[in-house]
């Protein structure tokens, strides 16, 4: 950040279909296999979407102190207009969108079983975050599949 490294303030792990590499931030994750456990959870979500999803990024907010700043998923690995669903998993924690150009806020509250669906333009005309929130005793899992576009391998 700012020409130095500084900790994630989370504890993450990236899964996904072979080949859903992603990066950002300097970093690059190669997909773990899918957990057997949650492929129920991707169905249900490619189900009420409409969209299909190969891979996930599965986000541990240990209490409020853990965080993630202003972004959008905007990255090329997925393409032009990314359609991101995100299942949220314990304690309510507040989402906050904001438009790039107007600013205006919005503040979303993501309980337990919640799922967020962001597409369209969302990462072209917005970003994201969720804030710190001292208050916030435990733990949040935040599940964000994505749509990765997979380069085929080059014929040796």
């Amino acid at each position: 950040m700012f020409g130095r490294q500084v900790a994630i303030p989370r504890l993450h792990c990236w899964f996904g279909d072979p080949g859903a590499t992603y990066s950002w931030s300097g970093l690059r994750f190669d997909p773990l296999p899918w957990p057997v456990a949650l492929m129920p959870m991707r169905r249900r979500v490619e189900m009420l979407s409409g969209h299909d999803f190969n891979a996930m990024l599965a986000n541990h907010y240990r209490d409020g102190n853990d965080s993630v700043g202003w972004h959008s998923d905007d990255e090329k690995e997925l393409g032009p207009a990314p359609v991101i669903a995100s299942v949220s998993l314990g304690l309510t924690r507040k989402f906050q969108l904001q438009h790039k150009r107007t600013r205006q806020l919005f503040n979303l509250p993501l309980e337990h079983g919640s799922l967020l669906v962001m597409a369209g333009n969302t990462q072209c005309f917005w970003r994201h975050q969720l804030p710190k929130e001292k208050k916030v005793p435990g733990a949040r899992v935040n599940l964000t599949l994505r749509q990765v576009l997979v380069t085929p391998a080059a014929p040796r």
